[in-house]
Parts: C-alpha cells; structure tokens; sequence
C-alpha cells in the first residue's frame, strides 16, 4: 500500500490523502476513522485482517486531519454558543464531511462501497448513508450514536486532567498514549510501545487540535438524526462496546432501533478502542456482513425516494 492525494475531491474541492490495498476486484471498504484521527489510526494489522478475507481497503484522512486538506482560517470553535444555538462558529457539517467522501469515490471510480466507520466517522458514514444512499452498499457503524440528546453520551470525568496536547512531539505522543489508555478497556492488555509509535506518526503527519474541534462542533452543528436514519434501506451493522465510557453503548443501541433491520453485536470486553485482541472478531463481523450484503442476503428493497 502507498499513500496518494486525491486533489479537488467533493464540492470543497479540497485534497485528500489515503491508502487503497487489496485485490482490485474485492469488494471496496471505506474505513472512517473519528474526530481528530487520521487514517493510520486505523491500524494496519486491522487492516490486513480485513484484506485477508476478502475486502479490498480504502483508509483516508478526513478534512482537518493528517496530509488531507486543513482550515487554519476558519472561525475558533465556541462549544458552549453552539450548545446554545449560535452554530456561528461551526465550519461545516457532517453533510459536508460526507460530501467529501463522496467526492473520493468519484476520484477514485468507485460507484458503491461498503462503509465502515468509528465514532465520529461512523456518523459520517451514517451521513453518507442518509444524503448518497445509491453509493452505499452497506453500512458498519461502530462506538457511535445517533445525535439524540440523552443517548451515547461521554463521561467527560474520564479525560479530567488530560489537559491538551503539546505542542512539542515528546510531549504528545506522551499525551496521546494516556488519552488512548483511558478510553481503553481495563480488561484487555493496552499496547503502550505501539499505541506511541503511532502518535509519533499522527503528529509527524500534522496533528491538529482546533481541526479535531472543528470537526466535534460539525456533529453539534448537524443534530439529531434519528428520524433520517429510519429512513434508511441499507444492509447496517451496529457494533458497540460494553465497556466504552466516551460513547455510552446507548448511542449504539438507538442507532440499531432507527435503522430498520440493523444487526447489534456489543461486545463485552470493548471499550472505546480496537486492541489487537479483537481485530479477528471485528474484521469477521464486518467481512460477513459485507459477503451478505454483495450477496444480496440482507439487502432490503429500496421505498419510494429512497
């Protein structure tokens, strides 16, 4: 595999940088990665678990991560106005980040695919899913929720004292590590070495702070989706763990009631992380919800305007 840009990609005509690995003619997954992160968060042991049964790849930085397009001019995020109703500060939405995704596929000719997403990505991929339904052939959504207040909510006393990151790379990839052990699972062993080499590469490749803001402020500026993704037709997997404290497994739960024929599986042991401990599971769960869905096994039929 070997990183490419992909330029003037969606309605932004921004730059977009990602990876594409496995067979050409494998049915293509969209990994999508959560607020902040870039796409070599989506570990490529992970990722060859994928390849290894049959999915062809493609990982990507969203806008205002990593080698992909930043907005440095844009307004400062202001959090407690947005909460209030003054979205004044809110760059763009999770419409436009799907949009962006939309645009790589064109870029890259693909006309389905099948999406995968984490957290905040995973509401992109729902988002996808909503406004591109023809482009989707099914739909993993994992460790996120669906915007309505009340449910998947984060206990903030997790990070208290985390503080932000530095500035300087030593500092943050000391500061990343203990962000990813607490929102880890305390049952499954933590890989301290590997979780700082990749935030060595995370700030190498341009960590951006207010762009990981800008991004939490786009799922604030969008709302609640519930009543849309009941709209929804598309082969969907809701995978959630018991154990996550940054989105409570109720965020999960809600987002399989609104999707009609939507499959949970909430693992025990999961929290808001993916241990090399269950890649294997993981990467089954996904592969064999894809293989049904190319296989049309659980493709439900497409309602009027959908």
């Amino acid at each position: 595999m070997s990183e490419r840009t992909a330029r003037d990609v969606g309605p932004a005509g921004i730059d977009l940088a990602y990876e594409r690995f496995g067979a050409p003619g494998a049915p293509p997954a969209v990994l999508i990665m959560g607020a902040g992160a870039q796409m070599i968060n989506w570990p490529e042991g992970f990722c060859r678990e994928l390849v290894d049964r049959g999915l062809q790849v493609i990982r990507f930085d969203t806008r205002d991560s990593g080698r992909s397009t930043h907005f440095p001019d844009a307004p400062v995020p202001d959090f407690p106005a947005a909460l209030a109703g003054d979205l004044s500060t809110a760059s763009y939405s999770l419409s436009d980040l799907a949009a962006d995704t939309v645009g790589l596929l064109d870029a890259l000719a693909l006309t389905e695919v099948h999406l995968v997403g984490s957290s905040l990505g995973a509401m992109i991929a729902q988002m996808i899913a909503i406004e591109h339904p023809d482009r989707v052939r099914s739909l993993t959504s994992m460790m996120a929720t669906t915007g309505e207040p009340g449910v998947g909510v984060a206990d903030f006393s997790l990070f208290a004292g985390l503080g932000g990151p530095p500035p300087d790379r030593e500092g943050f990839v000391r500061w990343q590590v203990r962000a990813l052990r607490l929102a880890a699972s305390p049952t499954l062993p933590f890989d301290g070495p590997a979780a700082a080499e990749r935030a060595g590469r995370v700030f190498d490749r341009g960590y951006d702070a207010l762009g990981m803001q800008r991004q939490g402020l786009a799922v604030v500026a969008t709302g609640d989706r519930t009543s849309r993704l009941r709209s929804l037709r598309v082969p969907t997997l809701v995978v959630h763990g018991a154990r996550d404290l940054v989105c409570d497994v109720s965020g999960g739960r809600a987002t399989a009631a609104a999707v009609a024929g939507a499959e949970l599986v909430v693992l025990e042991e999961m929290a808001h992380h993916l241990p090399q401990e269950l890649w294997p599971e993981v990467a089954g769960l996904i592969a064999d919800h894809v293989h049904r869905a190319e296989a049309g096994a659980v493709r439900a039929p497409r309602g009027p305007g959908n």
